[in-house]
């Protein structure tokens, strides 16, 4: 009688891991559906032709990047958002139709989050061929986040954009966030000169408000010890 209850008592426990198990697959399972309808949402609302379609895009990838869900096909979808009417053109009667900057913006910001390799090259290649100053604006902001810069490829972009825009559009607001960034950037800055260089532009360019130029000089101080 005593090995029956023993036996009994095991088999009900073999039966409740039993049950906990199939409920946790059929969780996953349901989970992975969930994840991979969200996918298909957000491309399609991506590649959709109007621009309230992929605001909407934006918001799911917004929400899931928050909750800390990601898959291939968001960066795929962020990757499309951020260069487009840049490197994705549609034209009417040779007129650019998609031409987005505010969505382009967005999907940076929004790639800075992700803090991959992958988001890093797209936010690049937007840095050095987008004309939209808030569009760069968003990459260099983003590219700080995410903070990877092998072979200096990171700083040495911005520096570009800092040199391009000091001539074509200088706004504050940009050089603001250059200077974020390269504090950010500067402990896996092995080769400091043009990021010196760039700083030091800020720093004596008076279309530049004194605040930004007063934290260009303390940034140089901070960089150079002196």
């Amino acid at each position: 009688m005593k090995f029956s209850k023993t036996a009994a008592f095991c088999l009900f426990l073999c039966l409740a891991a039993a049950n906990i198990s199939a409920q946790r697959t059929q969780v996953t399972v349901e989970q992975e559906y969930l994840s991979t309808v969200e996918d298909v949402i957000i491309k399609e609302l991506a590649i959709a032709e109007d621009r309230d379609s992929k605001l909407v895009s934006l918001q799911y990838l917004e929400t899931a990047i928050d909750s800390g869900r990601s898959s291939p096909d968001m960066l795929a979808a962020l990757d499309l958002l951020a260069g487009e009417g840049v490197f994705s053109q549609s034209r009417t009667n040779g007129r650019l139709a998609n031409n987005y900057p505010d969505i382009r913006a967005k999907a940076c910001d929004l790639l800075g989050k992700m803090k991959t390799e992958e988001s890093k090259d797209t936010l690049l290649k937007v840095a050095l061929a987008d004309n939209e100053p808030m569009v760069t604006t968003s990459a260099i902001r983003a590219l700080g986040d995410i903070g990877i810069n092998d072979n200096n490829e990171v700083v040495e972009a911005i520096a570009w954009a800092q040199k391009k825009y000091a001539v074509l559009n200088p706004t504050s607001s940009m050089a603001l966030e250059i200077l974020v960034a390269y504090e950010k950037l500067a402990p896996s800055v092995k080769d400091t000169g043009s990021m010196i260089q760039s700083i030091s532009s800020i720093a004596t360019n008076y279309n530049y408000v004194t605040p930004v130029r007063t934290k260009a000089l303390d940034l140089l101080k901070s960089l150079t010890g002196r």
